[in-house]
């Protein structure tokens, strides 16, 4: 199980020191997030400043952008890092793609974004290896390469490409044509094992890759990336608290409180949110639902059972606090010895 960092919500001056604390610490990789800033910009920054630290987004969000962006900037990035850039999509909600990024919300989700990683891979091959530029599908008509806008071949055209979801159709299509899928903060162990792998193990069967996703020792094509809530005080059990319960009040992610039979906290949170009543959400978070969606543990115990908890499940592990150079160094370069 490889051990991640998040790139806290900074901006681009402060990042160099950021990731060359992070190679030093020991992280595998580091994980860059749309929320207040570009999800893209630090990653140039983290391949210049770096040697062996892999990156990339968790996630950038797909919707708000065409596959030809996605295409050149994955294509650039991993050409500067000699092959260490992740891409990472999400697709977001439908409020959000239509009411922050401006963008149309599409019929069906899952198709449009197969749909978009299926042109990124057009455009790779094109580049890479001369074939011509030719898809047609339902969301893309994608035809027209000419040589002055052909970024050309690279040394290391084989980007890995991870979806995020909390649901399983996206799950599904990241174990049928993804080599990862970024397990959203929100979850439990049991919608993991119950739910999530079983439906990218369905994916990974119809995509002709005959893999047991639920035994990590035979994953060879497809990697599950676990960003995890902690809290071994009180203030990080309160954060905690009120993380769940923003997440717990967006309607599609329903599933994971309905499994759990808590589906009529969901609701009244949901209603909470709608009207914009934050403070009173936290609190309907009992302490029973904070251990199924955090690990609360002492701070010694916390590499064991971290391993504990998600051993089985995940292949890479991120902690949902971000890492900010300066601040705690000593205690994270501990975590990562133990860990390991």
């Amino acid at each position: 199980m490889k051990f991640d960092a998040a790139l806290p919500p900074t901006g681009l001056k402060d990042v160099p020191a950021i990731a060359k604390a992070a190679e030093e610490i020991g992280f595998d990789a580091l994980w860059t997030q749309e929320t207040q800033h570009d999800p893209f910009l630090p990653c140039a920054l983290i391949a210049d400043h770096t040697t062996r630290l892999h990156f990339g987004t968790a996630i950038a969000v797909s919707f708000a952008r065409s596959p030809a962006n996605l295409a050149y900037t994955a294509w650039d990035l991993a050409a500067q890092s000699g092959g260490r850039f992740i891409l990472g999509l999400g697709t977001q909600v439908k409020a959000h793609v239509e009411r922050r990024f401006g963008q149309p919300w599409p019929e069906s989700p899952v198709k449009k974004l197969r749909e978009q990683i299926e042109v990124i891979r057009a455009f790779w091959d094109c580049w890479q290896n001369g074939t011509k530029l030719n898809f047609r599908g339902e969301y893309y008509k994608i035809t027209l390469m000419s040589p002055f806008f052909n970024a050309g071949a690279i040394e290391h055209p084989n980007i890995p490409i991870y979806i995020a979801g909390v649901n399983t159709g996206l799950a599904k299509l990241a174990g049928e044509i993804c080599e990862g899928f970024h397990v959203h903060p929100f979850h439990s162990p049991r919608y993991l094992k119950e739910v999530m792998l079983p439906a990218i193990e369905e994916g990974a069967n119809k995509g002709g890759r005959k893999l047991a996703l639920s035994n990590v020792e035979e994953r060879k094509d497809v990697s599950v990336s676990v960003t995890a809530f902690v809290a071994t005080t009180p203030e990080e059990m309160n954060f905690a608290r009120a993380q769940i319960s923003f997440y717990a009040s967006t309607p599609s992610y329903r599933p994971v409180m309905d499994l759990h039979g808590w589906s009529g906290v969901a609701e009244t949170l949901s209603a909470h949110a709608a009207k914009g009543e934050w403070a009173e959400m936290p609190m309907l978070i009992t302490d029973e639902m904070l251990s199924e969606f955090c690990l609360v543990t002492d701070e010694s115990k916390l590499a064991s059972e971290l391993k504990k908890r998600y051993e089985g499940i995940a292949d890479r592990l991120t902690l949902y606090s971000p890492f900010a150079a300066g601040e705690r160094d000593e205690w994270w370069k501990g975590l990562v010895e133990e860990f390991r």
